[in-house]
């Protein structure tokens, strides 16, 4: 436990690095870089160009920084981050090469302004956080590694088949190179990929929601291609999958891992609201659900530009008509009528008023919502308005440190 001197030197601390955040970890990642390339490997080298990562970590500094009195406060936070560390195979050895660099750009930014004892403080800090995080990442290494079909770290999966879903999206289904068996996972979670990057000459890891339900015998990742523009680099691994990994292929695949899952302690109603690629855990959700629960109330609602870019139309159409009290709603922003196979319920954006007054919103559901970010928050406040509990709204966002890239 911190002393109450630590706290506040911390504490006090969380203004300056409100604005000053993303020059010390800007300053941070280029440092750690240059001493320890190796860890390029690890850290997603798309949002460090973008300058998303930066940003990331700056809001994470500081937040831990302002609620350093109540840590449990930023509990939900930190067990997402943990489980994207497992995913990307973080261990303990790398918190003290993190911390080095971390505290020396402390220094280095702030200048006279970062006397000993504040060093000293963010120090012990640190620590505590690190021993936090190193236990919660141990249980996930742990659970991961002792399931079924389980394993730690990385493992060799080859693909057995990849089939175009879209333009955009692709699918790939991954099977153990070693002949072993797949474990089962909650239906909503996500794996991390590695590639070869050869522009960049080292691996790459991504993480891609599992599209394909529990007990397939493979699995299942859907990519959308980032082709990147205005001033957003293109995707370095998803293009990669896309023009040059094929069937045969071996890739590095990490364990399934992730908060964000269909909850099937519950017999409420289920509604599955999406846009883009993140129809991809819906898809997993709703296959799931029609092979376990094919009578539990089911709404699937999704947006996408158009049906150029829309994946898994007919597969959703046949699996709500399988269920007795299922229905789905796809909507799409403009028109494509050259793509007869996914055309779409409605043209234009989504509005949740309209789809409570039919009946597409029920007050007493679980909703799981999934796609960029403004569609999330735009989603949210929507629902909120309307009545529903926070309780009962679950998100994953797609973007940094999210199943993207």
């Amino acid at each position: 436990m911190l002393n109450v001197e630590t706290r506040a030197l911390v504490k006090a601390t969380a203004p300056v690095l409100q604005e000053n955040g993303v020059a010390l970890t800007s300053h941070f990642y280029q440092r750690m870089f240059t001493h320890n390339p190796e860890l390029r490997e690890v850290f997603n080298q798309g949002h460090q160009r973008s300058g998303a990562q930066q940003q990331a970590l700056a809001m994470a500094v500081a937040a831990y920084a302002q609620h350093i009195d109540h840590p449990e406060v930023l509990m939900p936070v930190l067990e997402r981050i943990a489980a994207k560390h497992v995913s990307l195979g973080i261990r303990s050895e790398h918190y003290a090469i993190v911390g080095r660099h971390l505290l020396a750009s402390i220094a280095e930014v702030l200048g006279t302004a970062a006397t000993p004892e504040l060093i000293a403080a963010w120090a012990a800090a640190y620590g505590q956080l690190a021993d936090l995080l190193i236990g919660m990442e141990q249980r996930g290494y742990d659970q991961a590694a002792t399931q079924a079909g389980g394993w730690s770290g990385w493992r060799s999966f080859k693909v057995q088949a990849k089939r175009a879903e879209s333009e955009e999206i692709t699918s790939f289904e991954l099977v153990p190179a070693d002949g072993g068996p797949v474990p089962l996972y909650l239906p909503g979670q996500y794996i991390s990929v590695r590639l070869l990057i050869p522009e960049l000459g080292y691996r790459q890891p991504r993480q891609y929601s599992l599209s394909g339900a529990p007990g397939d015998g493979h699995l299942r990742i859907s990519v959308k291609r980032e082709a990147g523009g205005n001033h957003v680099p293109a995707g370095m691994v998803s293009n990669r999958l896309h023009d040059h990994v094929q069937a045969g292929d071996v890739i590095d695949v990490a364990p399934p891992a992730g908060d964000f899952f269909l909850h099937e302690d519950r017999q409420t109603p289920v509604v599955l609201l999406s846009a883009g690629v993140g129809i991809t855990p819906m898809i997993s959700m709703l296959s799931h659900l029609q092979a376990t629960a094919p009578t539990r109330p089911l709404r699937f609602i999704h947006a996408a530009r158009h049906a150029g870019v829309q994946a898994f139309a007919a597969q959703v159409r046949k699996l709500v008509a399988s269920m007795p009290d299922a229905r789905a709603w796809i909507v799409h922003e403009t028109a494509r009528p050259d793509v007869p196979a996914a055309q779409p319920d409605a043209t234009g954006r989504l509005d949740a008023r309209a789809l409570a007054d039919a009946g597409l919103l029920p007050s007493d559901a679980d909703y799981y919502l999934c796609g960029p970010r403004g569609f999330m928050a735009a989603q949210m406040s929507a629902l909120k308005a309307l009545g529903v509990a926070e309780q009962r709204i679950h998100a994953e966002a797609f973007g940094t440190g999210g199943a993207a890239g």
